[in-house]
């Protein structure tokens, strides 16, 4: 047990493990008497000083409220997040077991029934992510763990996607943040990442399940990249001709070099792999071979071999109504607005989206729709929504407000350009391109718009849209002509036009 107190409630005890963006330890919860896991990050060792590691902080807190709102058996239970100091923290529960990776060196060859268990359910946690939506952006076998009962959990859900938006922006060099070994080509050229980037990288950890390598490998992080973009996987049944055919046909699925020619979600890997899937009274499936019996229950077969019992039945008790019930009190809409701008200032984005979109019908009622109140409102509820990653809900309210204006009004183009980046947010990159593209000539109209960085920063989007989609002849030729006017708006020293010019190098050494 160390002196450290971190955010005045948890004592840090021993480290776990470290690398280079921070430490785990195992903690102590002192107010709660239980045992925690404190991740510590250090946004020096990844952001330049100043305004852009005080944006990665604030994205820091915000990811981890959102992450913790996923209620998934598969997914580490977050309780606490925030900065102490110059690091910022995140508290998880704390897991026994394995990490994936200590398994697989424990238990090689590793049974397939095991690695089809493993990314089974790995496919019902990235079901349930993915529909929030979040991406992971780092899913490899040192960010899953295996519980004794053999299920198992993802870690790091959201820290990678704080570390790893807007890479360029976020770190000194200019390098993509994660793991090459497991990363997806458009997630490596900077495109925008979505559900289709997860499954990529679930498709490299059953690769290295099965053949104990990763499909990919090299001497440094530029050649294990280049690999990806143009070299195809060694086929597993030549290196484990005992694995099914079926098995392998998902896995070269998985692993294609388009997104769009990838899986179509989670949920249809799943269904793929589940005619492979031990079934109760099957136990041999999940017997491991000769030389690594002994290994007790960290067989991840097990929750199919032996799943847990169902909930029993429980019964609601529901209280007689009264014959004339109370009306309810008529809202207070100022003191509901002005308790929201009190959460908005601390931070509490969540209560603040619930007041705000629980009053807007009382709203509506004493003022009506279309008032200015109203409106006002409703601006503010959408952009909480988007400021607290509910994109999903954020997206209907944008497309109302944009339809309360005349189609070229300044008001309405704004609405849609948020409505755009709700949908590159929700993995929808075909979409957000039409819209960045209908959008970019009324931008560069000076009346419906006189902020003359906008049109520059469309048209990144959608040149790292078209990286997303496959296309790096039409994406290099948007940044090229980018970093031309960029250059002339704001010079060559200036950080968009810096950040156009490395993506340009990039994508030159790739291409």
């Amino acid at each position: 047990m160390t002196d450290r107190l971190i955010g005045d409630r948890y004592q840090l005890a021993t480290i776990l493990g470290q690398g280079g963006m921070g430490q785990v330890w195992t903690a102590y919860d002192r107010r709660l008497d239980r045992r925690v896991a404190v991740k510590l990050l250090r946004p020096d060792k990844v952001a330049g000083p100043g305004s852009v590691a005080e944006e990665l902080r604030r994205r820091f807190v915000r990811e981890c409220r959102v992450t913790a709102q996923v209620d998934h058996p598969g997914l580490v239970t977050v309780h606490d997040a925030g900065n102490d100091g110059d690091e910022l923290y995140l508290v998880m529960q704390y897991v026994e077991g394995a990490d994936l990776a200590d398994h697989l060196a424990e238990h090689d060859p590793y049974p397939w029934p095991w690695a089809v268990s493993v990314i089974a359910q790995l496919c019902s946690v990235l079901s349930a992510v993915h529909a929030v939506p979040i991406v992971h952006r780092d899913l490899k076998p040192r960010n899953v763990m295996v519980r004794p009962d053999g299920t198992v959990l993802v870690l790091d859900l959201g820290v990678a996607s704080v570390m790893d938006t807007d890479t360029t922006r976020l770190t000194s060099t200019g390098s993509p943040i994660g793991s090459p070994a497991y990363m997806a080509p458009e997630q490596a050229m900077g495109g925008a990442v979505g559900p289709h980037t997860d499954l990529y990288a679930l498709g490299v950890v059953l690769y290295e399940l099965l053949s104990g390598n990763v499909p990919f490998a090299g001497s440094t992080a530029l050649g294990v990249l280049h690999r990806h973009l143009y070299e195809a996987p060694v086929p597993v049944r030549q290196l484990r001709p005992e694995v099914p055919q079926q098995l392998e046909a998902v896995l070269l699925q998985l692993l294609a070099k388009d997104p769009q020619e990838r899986p179509a979600s989670a949920q249809a890997v799943y269904a793929a792999l589940a005619p492979l899937l031990p079934h109760r009274g099957s136990g041999a499936l999940g017997v491991p071979p000769d030389g690594v019996r002994g290994i007790g229950p960290l067989d991840p077969t097990r929750p199919f071999l032996r799943p847990q019992a169902p909930w029993p039945d429980r019964v609601t008790v529901i209280p007689p109504r009264p014959a004339t019930p109370p009306a309810p009190p008529r809202p207070d809409v100022p003191a509901a607005v002005e308790e929201a701008k009190k959460l908005l200032d601390q931070g509490m984005l969540t209560q603040a989206v619930d007041i705000l979109g629980g009053i807007l019908p009382a709203a509506a009622e004493q003022h009506g729709v279309h008032s200015p109140v109203v409106r006002s409102l409703r601006k503010q509820y959408a952009a909480t929504l988007m400021d607290d990653g509910q994109y999903r809900r954020a997206l209907p309210e944008l497309h109302r407000l944009a339809e309360e204006f005349p189609a070229g009004d300044p008001s309405a183009l704004r609405f849609r350009y948020d409505a755009a980046q709700c949908l590159e947010q929700l993995g929808e990159p075909g979409a957000a391109l039409a819209e960045y593209r209908a959008l970019l000539p009324l931008f560069e109209n000076h009346y419906a718009n006189p902020d003359p960085g906008l049109p520059l920063e469309v048209r990144r989007r959608i040149a790292h849209l078209l990286l997303s989609l496959g296309d790096r002849a039409a994406a290099h030729d948007t940044l090229a002509r980018l970093l031309f006017d960029a250059e002339r708006l704001h010079g060559p020293a200036h950080p968009f036009s810096a950040e156009v010019r490395r993506t340009l190098q990039w994508l030159g050494r790739v291409r």
